[in-house]
């Protein structure tokens, strides 16, 4: 009999996994692992038991073929194939990316400005194909690149002031190690030297130089090096190296290209290293020494003519969190400052607040025992951001004509503006910036302008200001309460705000000069625009917005945010997006999250969401702790030993909409990646009645065993995040208390039910949809293969797709993801009963 026979014979029950008994021992524990003999990647029992569930996967996912291509066919009717990036100006060229209908990858062209001062975008015809307007020069054809290889990611590009020299890195594996060529884009003719397997790299402005990123055997960025161009790579020089292990390097040119800038950081803490570009041999020097939990950044910039005598003002612009755990902006007037220079000095532009913060008490007495919702005043800070609630400072970018201001509060992203002149005013006159919220503008004749058939469609009639209520008190628990702006006014709406759940943040202003800012939003139910505003004008122009075919309309669908009540007291934001003519009672429902590494999951729109939504299904986000919508406490109230809280939240806020007759938990099914399949995981094992299945895609499910590990890739960059469980036996049993692979259903639990087959535990068990990638360096495929196994033994309904050519991401191409999305989103809809 073949290989194949067997796979085909053996398709119609999952692979049995032989069972080959491990001992892990720490701390006085002893786990029994039976499958860790899967970590061996190149033996045949692993390629074939990899094999084995593909093979089961195709079987089980056969009768779903029209579904998903149903599903495929929809998010391409509704996507512009042929299409274009509005121009962006760097240096002496206007660049963009066209994408071409059956070609999987962009193509990055440009053309050359007209003058100094051309800053209006060259008018393109979409539809053209690559290289056939006047002066239009394709830089970079991926499509081209790609052809032989199954997976490509381009890796980094970089281009000379000039615009001749092109840097650029690829990864044809999945592996995120890249190799970076040099090509002089005059003649297409690429230079000898190639740097191979490296993690990134920058040119210097005159391309004489490469700074590059090396990678050791556990995937950590770890040095940098000098490369000269046009001289071998074996002569390159080391510059920097760290040897802290929990800490990554990175290298780039300063926004006003003067220094070339090495960050080095850790989950908690950075440095940054600095040498002037004109002196490229020459000694990096440290801007701050480096200090435990303390995170900064800086950046130079200068306000032109506004000294006395009409000279410009030197500025040094840091970003810090050494005395506000939720970050300061400080502005120093280099004029009269000489290095050495410590985190705190300098006019302080607008802080953060300190309320749930593990070191609040810093800032205010009391602090940290507040309510990370609760409303901070400091009268230091811009007008715009006294009285927020759950505040937290993102970052400033000073340019030539505009200063923007990035900060997050009500759990959303926002950004201010103001214009140059009037930073330098208050500056120099030691009061607050006099910055503006810039809120995006409405659709004509939506609902969202709509209050009289806006409160007729809200979930309870009754408009709850965030989680501080009307009258500042917090909603009863297990209550929901409603949200219908985006900033928590419920009634004193400004003229022309919108109420979608948008995020909103400045982009494409590459350029210091750029007399107009660029800036982008989008939301759940709204795609994405472009648009460019006039700081000292008020004006806005769109500058292009995501073309969605077909009969698509924004305003047949409805965004809101909820509060829910967790069980510690805490109220969790959760979004929801649905088709306004499908009544929210007992829905079908898709509720995803993540909750890890203080990363927001903020709102954004997708195409391949519409086919959900226009099949009845409820769309919802938990904002759990973990992640940073609400500022570092919500961060640190869901990592390390606080981390069983993310898991609650999600928990929590499930059971909330359900039991508010929202959603249906027979048609429910949760989806989360990486850390957030760490999440589904967890969920599963705590509440598997509430969910009719669960897409775990690359989840860290053996996180346990694999932080226990050092020599394992990014294991003690790992600690800060979830503590470090080789050395400190709490953090062991705290983790071991909720990691899914230890905590799923066993074949002992299928043993112990007798005649009856299965256990409680398994037979409520939601059903498990898994993806991983053998080339996976961030979650290694061993941690979702095992768990697969051990799911499968219990007998718990699990099927699993093994990507064998590609990495963490999944596939690459565009074609490629839309049947990937569609796969995986065919699986979802057939939990929820949804077959057509």
């Amino acid at each position: 009999m073949t290989d194949v026979q067997h796979l085909a014979e053996t398709a119609m029950k999952p692979p049995i996994a032989q069972r080959i008994i491990t001992h892990r021992t720490f701390h006085g524990d002893t786990f029994a692992d039976p499958y860790e003999w899967m970590r061996d990647k190149d033996s045949d029992a692993v390629r074939d038991y990899v094999a084995a569930q593909n093979a089961y996967c195709e079987h089980r996912m056969a009768g779903l073929k029209t579904l998903r291509d149903t599903l495929f066919d929809e998010l391409k009717s509704h996507v512009q194939e042929t299409d274009m990036s509005v121009p962006t100006r760097m240096d002496g060229y206007w660049y963009f990316t066209r994408t071409q209908e059956g070609r999987q990858y962009g193509v990055q062209c440009r053309m050359p400005i007209r003058n100094d001062d051309d800053w209006t975008p060259p008018a393109v015809d979409a539809a053209d194909a690559p290289g056939t307007m006047p002066g239009e020069q394709i830089v970079f054809d991926a499509n081209h690149e790609a052809e032989g290889h199954d997976f490509f990611v381009l890796g980094g590009m970089d281009i000379s002031k000039d615009g001749r020299w092109m840097l650029y890195g690829v990864d044809v594996h999945g592996s995120e190690r890249y190799d970076f060529r040099i090509r002089d884009l005059e003649t297409g003719r690429e230079l000898d030297e190639t740097l191979t397997g490296i993690g990134s790299a920058c040119f210097t402005p005159d391309a004489q130089w490469v700074f590059y990123v090396i990678l050791d055997d556990a995937w950590r960025p770890c040095e940098i090096r000098r490369h000269r161009v046009g001289t071998p790579v074996d002569s390159d020089v080391t510059v920097f190296h760290e040897d802290d292990e929990r800490f990554w390097v990175s290298v780039g040119l300063s926004f006003d290209e003067r220094n070339i800038v090495i960050g080095t950081g850790s989950k908690t803490s950075t440095e940054v290293w600095m040498l002037p570009v004109d002196n490229p041999e020459g000694e990096f020097s440290v801007f701050i020494p480096r200090e435990p939990d303390v995170e900064y950044d800086v950046s130079f910039a200068c306000f032109e003519g506004a000294g006395e005598q009409g000279e410009d003002i030197p500025l040094a612009v840091v970003y810090h969190n050494a005395h506000n755990p939720n970050f300061e902006i400080d502005v120093i007037d280099m004029r009269a400052h000489k290095p050495p220079f410590r985190l705190g000095e300098g006019v302080c532009v607008a802080a953060g607040s300190p309320y749930g913060c593990e070191h609040g008490d810093e800032v205010e007495p009391g602090a940290s025992k507040h309510a990370v919702g609760a409303a901070w005043v400091n009268p230091d800070n811009p007008m715009i951001l006294r009285g927020t609630h759950g505040l937290a400072i993102e970052g400033i970018a000073i340019h030539r004509y505009f200063v923007v201001l990035s900060y997050r509060t009500d759990g959303l992203p926002h950004i201010a503006v103001m214009t140059k002149d009037q930073a330098a005013a208050d500056f120099l006159a030691g009061r607050p910036w006099a910055f503006r919220t810039l809120t995006p503008p409405a659709l004509d004749n939506d609902w969202d302008t709509d209050l009289t058939e806006d409160d007729a469609e809200s979930l309870h009639g009754d408009d709850f200001a965030g989680p501080h209520g009307p009258h500042g008190h917090a909603a009863e628990p297990a209550a929901l309460s409603m949200v219908s702006t985006t900033d928590g006014a419920a009634d004193d709406l400004l003229p022309g705000e919108t109420r979608r759940l948008y995020s909103i943040g400045s982009g494409g202003n590459p350029s210091y000069l750029a007399p107009r800012m660029r800036y982008s939003f989008s939301s759940y139910t709204r795609p994405g625009e472009l648009h460019e505003y006039d700081p000292a004008t008020g004006n806005d122009v769109l500058l292009k917005r995501a073309n969605v075919l077909g009969d698509f309309d924004p305003r047949n669908y409805m965004e809101r945010r909820v509060w829910i009540t967790a069980r510690d007291g805490e109220q969790i934001p959760v979004s929801l997006a649905w088709r306004r003519d499908y009544p929210m009672s007992d829905s079908a429902m898709f509720i995803t999250g993540y909750g890890a590494y203080e990363i927001s999951s903020d709102p954004s729109f997708s195409v391949a969401r519409l086919s959900m939504l226009d099949r009845g299904v409820l769309y919802a986000v938990p904002h759990i702790r973990g992640g940073g919508e609400m500022g570092r406490a919500w961060y640190e109230q869901g990592r390390r030993l606080h981390k069983r809280h993310s898991f609650e939240d999600f928990v929590d806020a499930t059971i909330a909409l359900q039991d508010a007759g929202l959603a249906d938990a027979r048609r429910t099914v949760a989806d989360g990646g990486s850390a957030g399949g760490l999440l589904m995981g967890a969920v599963a094992n705590m509440a598997p009645e509430r969910f009719a299945g669960i897409e775990a895609d690359v989840p860290f499910v053996d996180a346990l065993t694999s932080i226990l590990d050092p020599s394992l890739p990014l294991t003690v960059t790992e600690w800060d995040e979830w503590g470090d469980p080789l050395h400190d036996a709490d953090v062991y049993r705290y983790m071991k208390s909720y990691t899914p692979y230890e905590n799923a259903p066993d074949v002992a639990d299928t043993a112990d039910a007798g005649t009856a087959g299965k256990s409680d535990v398994v037979r409520h068990f939601p059903k498990m949809f898994i993806t991983t990638s053998m080339n996976d360096t961030r979650v290694l495929y061993v941690e979702p293969l095992k768990w697969v196994a051990r799911l499968q033994a219990a007998g718990v309904d699990a099927v699993i797709k093994i990507e064998v050519e590609a990495g963490h991401g999944g596939t690459s191409g565009r074609y490629k993801q839309w049947r990937e999305v569609s796969y995986e989103n065919a699986w979802c809809l057939s939990q929820m009963a949804i077959t057509h």
